[in-house]
């Protein structure tokens, strides 16, 4: 279990404070707005309505112990450039914050961010990259180049192994995983037959995976 703060509590920073709370982690979930902290209260260990660009009101909350502050403040530049900068003063290593476009992500990383996350454009490439072909059922980018993604097998590949097909000799992508509607297998082997229902989680990098889309369109 792991100590989070989250600040700023608007869709998204509300949705962060309340998933990871969901998996039984410590959070303390942070905004201006009184109303949104208390309907967040049931949900998080410790709710708190204050300014997080004055640092004896951060300081308050014992937030200096926390392993993760996420800074969901999106709308207001100057105040997410101070609480940024606010928890990097009080020695937080790992610093997440929101941007909303790229010269955001350039200057919170400038000043000590150590991750710093495009929601509505990571969104949008999810999105398109499931639109564009009915291969793939989601597409989750991991760098620039490297994405995870959910296919569904071509017809030629149902009912053969894994090892005959060799996914990995032919397009140059690993099978991490299997789902078969609620069931998942999370150590594929040789011998696993890949049935009609299933879904194969594969990782590689986006030009194989984009290979593999054409070529099953």
């Amino acid at each position: 279990m792991r100590q989070f703060a989250v600040i700023g509590l608007g869709r998204f920073g509300y949705s962060v404070a309340k998933t990871l709370a969901g998996k039984k982690h410590q959070v303390i979930a942070i905004d201006s707005d009184e109303a949104i902290v208390q309907k967040i209260s049931d949900f998080v260990a410790q709710a708190v309505c204050l300014d997080s660009t004055d640092m004896e009101a951060l300081q308050s909350v014992s937030i200096k112990e926390v392993d993760v502050a996420i800074c969901a403040i999106g709308t207001n530049l100057e105040a997410s450039i101070l609480t940024t900068l606010n928890l990097k003063e009080l020695g937080i290593k790992n610093i997440v914050c929101k941007a909303r476009n790229e010269t955001q992500k350039m200057l919170l990383e400038k000043i000590g961010a150590t991750k710093v996350v495009l929601p509505e454009n990571e969104m949008g490439i999810r999105l398109a990259n499931s639109l564009m072909t009915s291969q793939v059922v989601e597409q989750i980018s991991l760098s620039e180049y490297a994405s995870v993604a959910e296919v569904l097998p071509p017809q030629e590949l149902v009912g053969k192994s894994l090892g005959e097909v060799n996914i990995r000799a032919q397009y140059g992508l690993n099978v991490i995983s299997i789902k078969e509607g609620n069931d998942v297998n999370m150590h594929p082997k040789a011998d696993d037959i890949i049935k009609k229902d299933a879904i194969l989680v594969v990782i590689g990098s986006d030009l194989d995976i984009d290979k593999f889309k054409k070529k099953h369109k």
